[in-house]
């Protein structure tokens, strides 16, 4: 049997999703939904770094362009929050070049936009 890569963390960060989503419902921008959730996981003492930039090597060369993660919770998992109609490739893609670039290996994709709060797992 597998183990799943940061199982307990991912339930932590999943509950505060839930809770943030329960609270404000859906349709605001993702801002909103960014505020709410630092202060949940501030409040449940969860590690975060909010909005983190990230360089992209090309060749061992920093390139002038990089990546912000919206959260990097424990220093192990990319948080990225969304509000679309579902959580589709190009989000997945996204995820999988900020996990190439920043050397971690779990994102999660949170969709806020739909009446029912939708995750993905995203490994690499």
């Amino acid at each position: 049997m597998t183990d799943i890569l940061f199982k307990e963390e991912s339930y932590k960060i999943i509950g505060a999703c839930f809770e943030v989503h329960n609270f404000l419902g859906h349709g605001f921008k993702e801002v909103v939904y960014k505020d709410a959730l630092e202060m949940e996981l501030t409040k449940l003492n969860i590690p975060f770094t909010r909005e983190k930039p990230f360089t992209i090597l090309y060749k061992e060369q920093k390139l002038k362009h990089y990546f912000i993660a919206d959260f990097i919770v424990y220093d192990t998992i990319i948080l990225e929050i969304k509000i679309g109609n579902y959580i589709g490739d190009p989000y997945i893609k996204q995820t999988l070049n900020y996990l190439k670039a920043s050397g971690l290996r779990l994102g999660m994709v949170i969709n806020f936009g739909l009446p029912s709060l939708e995750f993905q797992r995203v490994i690499i």
